[in-house]
């Protein structure tokens, strides 16, 4: 029998508690990822431009965190992709967490009803 795998990968950091909880979510359903940790194995400019044409930079850019906070007033000041997308490479805490890489699809955030409405039943073992 032969069927298309789904490769989904999850990206973020290990000690967020966002992410805590969008793992656990997957792993309670059985979803096998693959997890991709900002901290250890960064993020590259080009993935970032692929996410930010995508789901634009305003939803990818974690302005609620700490690091952005953080940011003196002028790298805050004039946000525009470029600018943000440098800022999120540069530090990806900045990034919004987690981003659900769904093969055809992004998810950013976690939100148990979108995941359900995004992951691939096939994906999911009940």
């Amino acid at each position: 029998m032969r069927g298309t795998a789904v490769t989904i990968t999850i990206y973020g950091i290990k000690n967020c508690d966002t992410m805590k909880k969008a793992r656990a979510w997957l792993d309670d359903r059985g979803v096998a990822y693959d997890f991709h940790d900002y901290k250890t194995a960064g993020i590259g400019k080009d993935k970032l431009k692929q996410w930010s044409e995508e789901v634009g930079w305003e939803t990818l850019l974690n302005r609620a965190g700490t690091t952005f906070k953080k940011l003196p007033d002028t790298d805050k000041e004039g946000l525009n992709e470029r600018k943000a997308l440098a800022l999120m490479a540069e530090q990806p805490s900045m990034i919004k967490r987690p981003v659900l890489d769904l093969g055809a699809k992004r998810v950013v955030g976690f939100k148990p009803d979108i995941y359900a409405k995004e992951v691939p039943a096939k994906a999911r073992k009940k």
